[in-house]
């Protein structure tokens, strides 16, 4: 990618972030507290020179089709002034197919030993009727692939965008995995670069 500009946001908390019980394709409401973070994070994202030198309704937000990427996305949008919301299937979040809506204990309780070591990074991709690392990185990397030179406001999740900022940079599946995954902030992807903005 080259001449393009990707503000990339995870969705706001949701109340099954608070009990730490994953989601996958699953979905769970926004906390109060997020839908405040997130017309927040719309805000910030107005004043930052890409989408102001534009107009921030010309700029393009794009969002994982999933409820709470959705709810995120238009939050942000009412904050710009933009038009509209596109929504792609390459950027929902990975499923873990049946433990999709299980917490830490119940999966552990399947697989024992399943979070040990580097099994914290990698255990989303050892479900048994989940995505593998492969065809989820694969519909990320298509994704960016296509956005080519525009600038976007994406709106997505906590594993698509470490993969995606992984991707980006080139950096190694086990040093994307650990990139932090933050919901008070968002990133700016642009000349190779990648930037932390804070609200």
């Amino acid at each position: 990618m080259s001449g393009g500009t990707i503000f990339l946001v995870r969705h706001g908390e949701t109340e099954f972030n608070l009990v730490r019980r994953y989601q996958g394709w699953l979905d769970s409401p926004l906390t109060e507290r997020e839908v405040a973070q997130a017309r927040a994070i719309g805000r910030r994202l107005a004043e930052m020179p890409q989408t102001a030198a534009v107009g921030a309704a010309a700029v393009g937000i794009v969002a994982s089709p999933t409820g709470r990427a959705q709810r995120t996305a238009e939050l942000i949008r009412a904050e710009l002034g933009a038009a509209a919301v596109d929504f792609d299937e390459r950027l929902r979040e990975i499923s873990i197919g049946s433990w999709d809506g299980l917490d830490r204990a119940e999966i552990a309780a399947r697989m024992p030993g399943i979070f040990d070591g580097d099994g914290r990074w990698e255990w989303y991709f050892q479900t048994p009727d989940g995505e593998t690392y492969d065809g989820f990185a694969g519909r990320i990397a298509d994704w960016l692939a296509a956005i080519a030179d525009r600038t976007a406001i994406v709106v997505t999740h906590g594993i698509v965008t470490r993969v995606l900022r992984g991707l980006y940079a080139g950096l190694p599946r086990a040093v994307a995995l650990r990139l932090p995954v933050p919901q008070d902030r968002f990133y700016r992807l642009a000349d190779g670069r990648i930037d932390e903005i804070a609200l």
